[in-house]
């Protein structure tokens, strides 16, 4: 497993795979490697001649509030997690590396950022946007894989890549989840032992929408408010968000109808988790 850590040195390692003719799958990452970012590491290597994966923390896309200095960060940790998946080439720039000076042009993007986490969020998805470009740009990827947890990420970089044309075939990767339901994240470790026995009530009332909707109830007000107050006894923490949305457009409807997300958050003491199910209902 190669570790490379400059730009320049990256499009040479691109240069001479794409003489091979070999496909990349691409997985892009801001360190701390868990079961999410494995999932998709696993999906790449089946699907591609080389893997690649990117460890970044990305300065723009955090917010006032959010700290980007105590992000967590873990390098030996995390290149010991590829080298065991097989991952082939880890590109980890510096903040330097990536921005050597400020932007010239600010990428914002428009549509698909003022529901769900990205209403709480002003300008995440700019950076994340940013970065990805920056990202494609460099390692020309035939692949590129995101996890579903982060429904909404994924609808943006499917924006993306159809708006500015990259010739990518981007793979959104299903949710991993306990055993008992509940989406495996980095913060739930975060939960208190009486709200960790109560989470898995986030993804029951997912499903329990999924049964609504097949046995015919279709008005999303209605669904709404009756999964909103299913949830709101099952649980201790606050209801930040229960959405009913087109996907991947992200737009509001008043009837279930085509591909649509049905997607919650809720904020427990120490932590905020989010959660979604994408269907087609025909």
């Amino acid at each position: 497993m190669k570790i490379v850590r400059t730009i320049e040195d990256m499009q040479q390692q691109v240069q001479e795979l794409k003489a091979q003719n070999l496909s990349i799958g691409f997985v892009p990452t801001m360190g701390f490697l868990h079961e999410g970012h494995m999932s998709l590491m696993e999906e790449a290597k089946k699907h591609n001649d080389i893997v690649v994966i990117s460890i970044f923390v990305n300065p723009l896309q955090f917010g006032p509030n959010e700290d980007f200095d105590s992000y967590p960060r873990d390098f030996e940790r995390d290149e010991k997690i590829a080298e065991q998946l097989g991952v082939d080439v880890v590109f980890y720039p510096s903040v330097d590396q990536m921005y050597p000076k400020p932007l010239s042009i600010k990428m914002t993007v428009t549509d698909r950022t003022n529901v769900l986490c990205g209403r709480s969020r002003p300008g995440h998805f700019d950076g994340v946007a940013t970065v990805l470009t920056k990202l494609f740009h460099i390692i020309q990827p035939s692949r590129a894989y995101f996890g579903l947890k982060d429904a909404q990420q994924v609808a943006v970089v499917d924006g993306l890549i159809n708006d500015f044309n990259f010739p990518i075939e981007l793979v959104p990767v299903p949710t991993v989840r306990e055993e008992d339901g509940l989406a495996k994240s980095s913060r739930n470790v975060r939960l208190t032992p009486e709200e960790r026995k109560e989470a898995p009530n986030i993804y029951k009332t997912l499903q329990v929408a999924k049964e609504w909707i097949a046995d015919g109830e279709r008005d999303t007000n209605k669904l709404t408010d009756r999964l909103f107050a299913s949830l709101e006894t099952t649980i201790s923490g606050s209801i930040d968000y229960l959405e009913i949305l087109s996907y991947p457009e992200l737009g509001n409807i008043d009837s279930v109808d085509g591909k649509i997300i049905i997607a919650i958050a809720v904020k427990y003491s120490n932590v905020r988790l989010i959660d979604n199910i994408i269907i087609d209902v025909a």
